[in-house]
């Protein structure tokens, strides 16, 4: 599942102890695992192998660039929703002809780089975005290629901030809007509509609701068909889950088990957008307790990071396993809540959990934080984010620096109104 175990008591990524690096960048610090990323990415590429699909990371998962080139150079695409997104993807060497761009809310400047830059295909989320991205191409003489994403109605059976591909969703269209644009192509005198993407939400941990959506989408295909409409690319988005806590999900193994006999006979380029799958066991947030505070009603291990920097427990109600760097195992158990800095009731990591009796200065690892980690933390209470660091075997090197407090205010400025 990943690369985090202890040896003697003491937390190790693969061949580093993690206490090394904790002490030598500080605390609190995201460390990575290159192996695990790697072998998870290739676990699909080998599931799939079949039906040759192509593999487009979604980098709103972990977008540091070190994870990124890692994937690239291992046979992935990506998968972007910003153009900030596509120029990461190109620093990191990515194919144009590897990269995907989904998002209800490119902007013209975003679809004018991204039809410069070649890229593969646009994921289509409703008609105005449509028509600007025609009317950008028509400008540019340019063709764009188009996947329409469609809405198949289904509940996910996930977090409702990460299910997507119900009614409701602000994601995608519904099918019989869908179908009017395939049957009038002439309306799109700068577009190639050639694919149909569906992604219905992410961390599902079941086979049955990505079943039901592809047959959906298929049978749709094959009403096209009925109409000459000739589909290239299908693009079955991302969403499978990973172990947190207490979940079974599918391995690669057993989604393309259920999920191949759909295509026999099919001639389509399919398109995976895995993210959360890839990254999330890869990494973990290391912090430091700075005090414990007991009260006559809990046990507060107070630690320096917080939701600032991994929002997922208080954003969504997410857990994180939390396992000390140096594990005693004759040690008490104590129940804590382990909680940040910040000036914020919702500012927790975890709560009522038994853990061994710790104290100021331990260190503690925050589990399966590789993914949605770094990518949404902030600068609140003018905190500055932490470092990144990438391990492979027994090296590991700091791939992205540690904010600095000056780097915080570095694009401010006070008028000369407020001055005098």
């Amino acid at each position: 599942m990943h690369d985090f175990f202890y040896k003697d008591n003491e937390l190790y990524c693969e061949k580093v102890r993690v206490r090394d690096i904790a002490e030598k960048t500080g605390t609190p610090v995201y460390i990575y695992s290159y192996k695990t990323f790697v072998e998870h990415l290739e676990k699909i590429q080998k599931a799939f192998r079949p039906i040759k699909p192509l593999i487009c990371y979604s980098m709103k998962a972990n977008s540091n660039l070190a994870i990124l080139k890692s994937l690239v150079q291992k046979g992935s695409g990506l998968d972007i929703v910003s153009g900030g997104e596509l120029y990461r993807a190109k620093k990191a060497g990515c194919p144009p002809e590897r990269i995907v761009y989904a998002g209800v809310g490119k902007t013209a400047e975003e679809i004018e780089e991204a039809l410069r830059s070649g890229i593969l295909l646009f994921n289509v989320e409703s008609v105005p975005e449509l028509e600007t991205i025609n009317r950008i191409a028509r400008r540019l003489k340019k063709i764009a290629n188009i996947s329409l994403r469609v809405n198949p109605g289904i509940d996910p059976q996930t977090h409702d901030h990460i299910a997507t591909g119900k009614a409701e969703s602000k994601f995608g269209m519904d099918m019989e809007t869908a179908e009017k644009i395939f049957l009038s192509p002439g309306h799109y005198k700068a577009l190639c509509l050639c694919g149909v993407h569906v992604h219905i939400g992410s961390q599902i941990v079941t086979g049955q609701p990505f079943i039901e959506a592809f047959w959906k989408v298929l049978s749709f295909i094959d009403e096209l068909a009925k109409e000459k409409v000739k589909i290239k690319y299908l693009n079955l988005g991302g969403g499978l889950g990973v172990i947190y806590s207490t979940e079974n999900p599918q391995t690669a193994d057993e989604f393309a088990k259920n999920v191949l006999p759909l295509f026999k006979g099919r001639q389509y380029q399919v398109i995976f957008e895995p993210g959360r799958f890839i990254s999330a066991n890869g990494g973990i947030l290391v912090g430091k307790v700075l005090y414990i505070k007991q009260t006559k009603v809990k046990n507060f291990a107070i630690v320096d990071t917080g939701m600032h920097d991994l929002i997922r427990p208080t954003l969504y109600g997410a857990h994180h396993e939390v396992w000390p760097l140096a594990k005693d195992e004759k040690a008490a158990k104590w129940v804590y809540d382990v909680v940040g800095p910040i000036c914020e009731s919702g500012d927790f990591l975890a709560k009522d959990r038994h853990i061994q009796e710790l104290k100021a200065d331990d260190y503690l690892a925050f589990m399966t934080a590789g993914a949605y980690g770094f990518v949404m933390s902030s600068n609140y209470n003018s905190h500055p984010r932490p470092a990144e660091v990438l391990v492979s075997g027994k090296q590991f090197a700091v791939v992205r620096k540690r904010e600095t407090v000056p780097s915080l205010v570095a694009g401010e400025t006070i008028p000369d109104f407020v001055s005098k």
